[in-house]
């Protein structure tokens, strides 16, 4: 495998697994990791003090990051009318009603997010779950992804801009791409601060004891690095 390969044995070594990065420098690391033959992703990955299997401890949201996450995103939009015009015209890679409904119905996917206006939902979107539910992209509300006619070009343009949807996993973790490893390193630091600071403004209620635990930053094909959670809160307690 890649990961077992000279190349990440060589990133590894750089790496030592006891020390817990400052902000900058582990992103300083993790851009040194990315030698690729290709324009790596830089993954987060945020351990919070959360149970996700009780209901008022679920996190989950969506942001749009302040440098984007440097992909380009296929996004699809249902509607029709005057919103499917706006649609077209903020964006989206497609736009339709009851014939797009029918090609997605029949398995087509290639696209990597999907926006409805609110009244497809009754058209057809909503028996929709079968294919998109279990590829993470079904349109929901909670996630920005179901709109109002009039909000859709602002949802299209958020979304091709970089808006990132993401929850917490079973074991407490958040995994969420922050970026490519070719951008400026000081925009990879904003986003990530951005990305923490969103986590801690959804805390819940609930939640007891330390929140964020701990934080780990890593390039496609690179070794996960720590970083100092304490900095990394502290950081984004004062992002704005």
């Amino acid at each position: 495998m890649a990961r077992n390969g000279k190349r990440y044995r060589k990133a590894r070594e750089a790496i030592d697994p006891g020390i817990k990065y400052p902000v900058e420098q582990g992103v300083s690391l993790v851009k040194q990791c990315a030698n690729a033959g290709f324009d790596e992703s830089v993954d987060l990955a945020v351990r919070l003090g959360v149970n996700p299997r009780q209901a008022d401890q679920m996190v989950r949201g969506a942001i749009s990051l302040p440098y984007g996450t440097g992909k380009s995103v296929r996004v699809v939009v249902f509607a029709e009318g005057e919103a499917a015009r706006a649609a077209e015209e903020a964006g989206a890679d497609e736009v339709g009603a009851e014939e797009l409904i029918s090609k997605v119905s029949d398995g087509w996917t290639e696209f990597d997010k999907a926006i409805a206006v609110r009244n497809m939902m009754a058209k057809g979107v909503g028996r929709l779950g079968r294919v998109l539910g279990p590829r993470g992209l079904m349109p929901n509300p909670k996630t920005g992804t179901v709109v109002a006619a009039d909000d859709v070009a602002q949802a299209v343009r958020e979304v091709k801009g970089g808006r990132i949807d993401f929850r917490v996993e079973r074991a407490g973790i958040v995994h969420t791409p922050i970026g490519k490893a070719s951008m400026e390193p000081e925009h990879i630091q904003e986003n990530l601060i951005a990305m923490v600071n969103m986590l801690m403004r959804l805390k819940p209620a609930s939640a007891k004891g330390t929140y964020v635990r701990s934080v780990a930053i890593s390039s496609t094909m690179g070794p996960g690095i720590r970083l100092d959670a304490n900095e990394v809160v502290k950081l984004a307690g004062e992002f704005r």
